[in-house]
Order: structure tokens, then C-alpha cells, then sequence
């Protein structure tokens, strides 16, 4: 999400705009995803308090899931329920996103165990076999990075529509770094809701989970000359207190043993771009499952399906 002007057109820079506030109605399978509520908890990792969803029965296979960059674990929350079927599933807001703490600085090797300590708190070392990490975007390389650096952690990982690194010079891409004020403070949840668009910019055809996402971005706050307001919760210094000395290992992942799949949009800005700069460098043995009719963001684009392909990963590999 972005508060600077751009020529993108309305459906893409503000999605929400004509809802006035008010709530996209939803199919009923989506309804009845977010009505089965995750356990809630916190914990502590290096002094920050990390958000720590959690669904299905203690005992059964474990996945992790991790989000993107300034996202938060609800993201996971239509995903989720499907999967708990049959697992005991966990989603973490990494710090300085979601409900977490801010840091002074970040770090992927933070990260890294920010997802084993919410891995531990939800109880998926508990089951037979190792947890699957799985991580969407950013996740998917703080998920790469894991499984570089501690295979051991984990029985196996799910990237989804990850770019390694980040996104080249393009238009539409914010820079790393280029935050230098503050997030914005909006007078009304209405107003703060039609500022909310998709990074990569995209247009969206499912504005119910479009909303149900923004309207979990958002905290309140105090404004400027008195009275409350809205705000985002990620902190948008992020990128310039993050570490990415990391990088290279996840650019070259030489040491990559943790049986890996990569699910990726059809149509995705991020792993085409990449590409075109030579920055999409998994090893060749990793296998590839294309979504079709979807971009970067394929929680939203296509949900049905992204939940299908991990149940017939998670169900037939590795």
C-alpha cells in the first residue's frame, strides 16, 4: 500500500474508493473462513512482541505462514481454515508489520527466528515431522533464507510469488528506502480505505478480501492538532533500518538442501521483472506450479486455487 500520487486509474489506485467505508459483500465461502477466529497470542522474540495466529489441532502437521512487506498474518486468515483441516497452522506478523512491535533495526537472520519462535509458541514442533514453512513475497524470502541457513528447522519450503531481492527500477515499483516521513494520519476509517492499493500496483477483482486486508492494516492514532484518526501499522522506515547483507545468499541460494516449490502468479509483476534483470536465480531442481489469471498478489487474485495447489503439494511432496 502507498499514499504517493500516481497516473495508475482508479480501480488500481483506489480499489475501495467507492465503498465509502463501507463493507464489500463476500461469497460464502470467504464468510465462512474468517468466521473460524485463530487463536491470538504474542511472543517475545529479541525484546519485540511478534502477532501469532493459530489454527487446528495441536499434534497435526505444521505449516507456517509467513507475509509479504508491509502486510501482517491476516493475510492468511481466508487461506488458513482451508488448510487447518488438516494441519496445525500458524501465521506470524514479522516485526515492524501487522500487530508486531517496531525494531531499530532488522535483520533477515530476526526474521528468521521470529518465524521458528512463532513456529515453537503455536505448537507445530509438537507433531511427527517438521512444520512446512510457507511465505508469500518478502516472506517467501525470509522462508528462503530459513531454509538456507537452517535446514534442520524445517521439512520443507513453500515460496509464493517470491522475488528475491528487491524490486528492480520500474515504474509503479516503490524504492527501498524512499520512505522518509512518517505514515499518513487519516481523519475517518472511510478516508484511510480508498487510500489502501496493492504494491506492486494491480487492479482487483475480489474487493471483499481487498477490505477485509485493509481494514486489518489500519490502527488508530493521534492527529495532528488534536483528536484520533487512522493509520497504517507497518513501519514505513522499514527498509532503511533493514540488514540485507542476507541477500546474496538468497540471490545464489548455493546451499539450498530443503526441498523447495515455488508457486507463482501468471501474470506477476515481480517474478517478470526479476527475471528480465537476472535476479530469479533458484537452482534448476526446484519445481515451479504457475497460477493461472493471477498477478502477484494471488491470496486475492485467485484464493480457491492458491489453497488447491498447496493442499496437492502439501498432500503428494516432497
Amino acid at each position: 500500500m502507498a499514499d504517493d500520487p500516481s497516473p495508475l486509474p482508479p480501480e488500481v489506485q483506489a480499489p475501495l474508493a467507492s465503498f465509502h467505508g463501507a463493507e464489500p459483500p463476500a461469497p460464502d465461502w470467504f464468510n465462512w473462513a474468517i468466521a473460524q477466529a485463530p487463536e491470538r497470542a504474542v511472543v517475545e522474540v529479541d525484546g519485540a512482541a511478534i502477532e501469532l495466529l493459530a489454527w487446528g489441532e495441536r499434534g497435526k502437521p505444521g505449516l507456517l505462514l509467513v507475509h509479504g512487506n508491509s502486510a501482517h498474518a491476516d493475510w492468511w486468515s481466508f487461506i488458513a481454515p482451508y488448510l487447518a483441516m488438516d494441519y496445525r497452522v500458524a501465521a506470524i506478523s514479522l516485526s515492524g508489520m501487522g500487530a508486531s512491535d517496531w525494531r531499530e533495526t532488522y535483520s533477515f537472520e530476526t526474521f528468521a527466528h521470529e518465524a521458528r519462535a512463532g513456529a515453537e509458541a503455536a505448537g507445530l514442533y509438537e507433531a511427527a515431522e517438521k512444520p512446512v514453512f510457507i511465505g508469500h513475497s518478502f516472506g517467501g524470502s525470509q522462508v528462503l533464507h530459513a531454509a538456507i541457513r537452517y535446514p534442520e528447522w524445517m521439512r520443507a519450503a513453500i515460496l509464493v510469488d517470491t522475488g528475491f531481492g528487491p524490486p528492480p527500477a520500474a515504474e509503479g515499483f516503490r524504492q527501498p528506502q524512499a520512505r522518509t516521513q512518517p505514515n499518513r494520519v487519516y481523519p475517518t476509517l472511510e478516508a484511510a480505505l480508498a487510500r489502501f492499493r496493492f504494491m506492486p500496483p494491480q487492479g482487483c477483482r475480489n474487493l471483499y478480501i481487498a477490505d477485509f486486508i485493509a481494514r486489518r492494516s489500519l490502527k488508530r492514532a493521534s492527529m495532528e492538532g488534536g483528536g484520533e484518526g487512522w493509520t497504517w501499522r507497518f513501519d514505513p522506515f522499514l527498509w532503511g533500518k533493514l540488514d540485507r547483507t542476507a541477500l546474496e545468499s538468497l540471490l545464489e541460494a548455493p546451499n539450498l538442501t530443503t526441498p523447495t516449490v515455488h508457486i507463482y502468479g501468471e501474470n506477476s509483476a515481480i517474478v517478470r521483472r526479476h527475471a528480465e534483470a537476472g535476479l530469479a536465480r533458484l537452482p534448476k531442481h526446484i519445481k515451479s506450479i504457475v497460477i493461472p489469471d493471477s498477478e502477484h498478489h494471488i491470496m486475492v487474485d485467485q484464493p480457491i486455487a492458491l489453497i488447491a495447489s498447496l493442499r496437492a503439494v502439501l498432500t503428494l511432496w516432497p
